[in-house]
């Protein structure tokens, strides 16, 4: 049976069910990499930091190397770094 605008039913509960099994999925693995960043904290690791780890290794090294000289740059001004000339400013 064809409905509005030529979706027949049996397409749609196709495309539906798909996306159900996907979000399932979807689900499964959240819970897999929630199992993994605690036992990653019960051996002592820090997951906060191994988040921005992850997050570092997905960029590319250009992006990452503006990404740290912006915020050299940034803690520099504030006085919280040395400024590449070797002083706190």
């Amino acid at each position: 049976m064809e409905g509005p605008a030529g979706v027949t039913a049996d397409q749609l509960k196709q495309f539906v069910e798909r996306i159900e099994r996907l979000e399932e999925e979807k689900q499964s693995i959240a819970d897999d990499i929630k199992d993994v960043y605690a036992e990653a904290k019960a051996n002592g690791y820090d997951t906060k930091i191994l988040k921005q780890v992850i997050k570092i290794r997905k960029q590319d090294k250009s992006e990452r190397e503006e990404q740290e000289a912006l915020l050299d740059l940034y803690l520099a001004a504030l006085g919280m770094i040395l400024s590449p000339g070797g002083s706190a400013e």
